[in-house]
């Protein structure tokens, strides 16, 4: 809760649509309340036509710190920043802007170092290891980017959409050559398996694969939130392996958005 609220109050919007389902506008508010800071996150519902106008007038907000961005509008958000980190260059999307004095913004995308943050907090170090990722959008290019900076040995990528899996198993590959190949849904032989489509989102979804098949020697984690324990990490529980919940990962992020919004280069 913010002690006080008035004009000289400092805030982000966070954007998408839908908007009802983040997490953030709470979280990163109080990361902000944790650190004596007299400022909020507010939730804003915004159309795709709409980005451009709203970046355009936002950035002429003094008091405004910047952005954070859901879907489907990260692609949209890159094109409106005026500098952005390498990694978004590379993924053609930012999940947070953060408004410069120029009266413009530097864009980042930080979904795959949140996944390594709350990977490392449970124990596990992606180097070495073989990965499984299920989801080659948004959030799986970034965790996919990210897992083989961290010297992930092999990452196997699956996808509905073989397109777009295909798409993103050619630009990991032409970096990282030989670490990088289309899979399927099996994880056996995997140290690592990641879900980053929204499978379990809703009540009643079924895991993105066959649970069954998951190994106590495995780590699995789950971008999904809410619910809290989807029925991919039940599943890897009750098979005896380590998890990361999307809860733990959201967790994780929040200080990565907050430093981002915060940080220096204003």
């Amino acid at each position: 809760m913010l002690s006080h609220l008035d004009g000289t109050t400092r805030f982000s919007v966070i954007i998408g649509t839908p908007i009802a389902q983040v997490r953030s506008p709470g979280g990163i508010t109080r990361v902000f309340q944790a650190r004596g800071l007299n400022a909020l996150v507010v939730p804003m519902e915004v159309a795709p036509a709409d980005v451009g106008g709203l970046v355009g007038a936002l950035a002429k907000v003094p008091n405004l710190d910047g952005i954070v961005v859901t879907v489907p509008h990260k692609p949209a958000a890159f094109a409106c920043c005026a500098d952005m980190s390498e990694r978004a260059r590379f993924l053609g999307a930012v999940n947070v802007m953060r408004r410069r004095l120029a009266g413009d913004f530097a864009g980042d995308h930080v979904d795959g170092e949140s996944l390594l943050a709350a990977l490392r907090s449970s124990g596990f170090d992606p180097a070495g290891s073989r990965a499984l990722l299920l989801g080659a959008g948004g959030a799986g290019s970034a965790i996919g980017l990210a897992l083989l900076e961290a010297e992930t040995r092999f990452l196997a990528i699956v996808d509905t959409d073989m397109t777009r899996r295909d798409q993103l198993v050619a630009r990991l590959s032409a970096r990282f050559p030989g670490r990088c190949a289309t899979g399927a849904p099996e994880p056996r032989g995997f140290d690592l398996v990641v879900n980053a489509t929204p499978a379990g989102m809703r009540p009643g979804d079924a895991p993105p694969l066959d649970v069954s098949l998951l190994s106590s020697g495995m780590t699995v984690a789950d971008a999904v939130t809410p619910p809290g324990i989807s029925a991919l990490i039940a599943g890897a529980r009750s098979a005896g392996c380590k998890t990361v919940t999307g809860q733990e990962m959201f967790d994780a992020g929040v200080g990565l958005l907050a430093d981002f919004l915060l940080g220096d280069g204003r």
